[in-house]
């Protein structure tokens, strides 16, 4: 499973790296820094000269008995083409990867209709459900 978010973050670092125009002219970098840890533990962080900025730490925490797991936090940061400024940060460990950003979408609330179906549901058990 770590294995599976490890890649997930490194889709997510890659794709946030992605020039935003495919042909436009390479974006120099103001600052990089990057440090690996015999530990497992890990930071870096960049910034580059359109605005755009990301970073990134992680280290090994014990989930199980026996099971080692990386945990990983960050953020990026970034101006689109409109000039409008945008960030996430994110966490990601043994409850999974998550994001926080006002860019990122809320679900609308649950009319409370439904609310009190799903309890009526709840508390109703189907008939099949009665008979075993």
């Amino acid at each position: 499973m770590f294995a599976k978010l490890f890649i997930l973050y490194g889709f997510v670092a890659v794709s946030l790296t992605l020039p935003v125009l495919p042909f436009s002219e390479p974006v120099p970098i103001l600052q990089q820094n990057q440090e690996i840890n015999p530990d497992g533990s890990f930071k870096w962080n960049y910034q580059s000269e359109d605005g755009s900025s990301q970073n990134q730490q992680g280290q090994l925490k014990q989930v199980g008995t026996e099971e080692a797991g990386e945990v990983v936090q960050g953020s990026a940061s970034w101006i689109d083409p409109e000039g409008g400024a945008h960030q996430i940060s994110y966490v990601a460990d043994e409850n999974g990867y998550k994001p926080s950003s006002a860019d990122l979408p809320v679900a609308p609330e649950i009319p409370q209709a439904i609310v009190r179906a799903l309890e009526w549901i709840a508390d109703h058990p189907a008939l099949e459900e009665q008979t075993k």
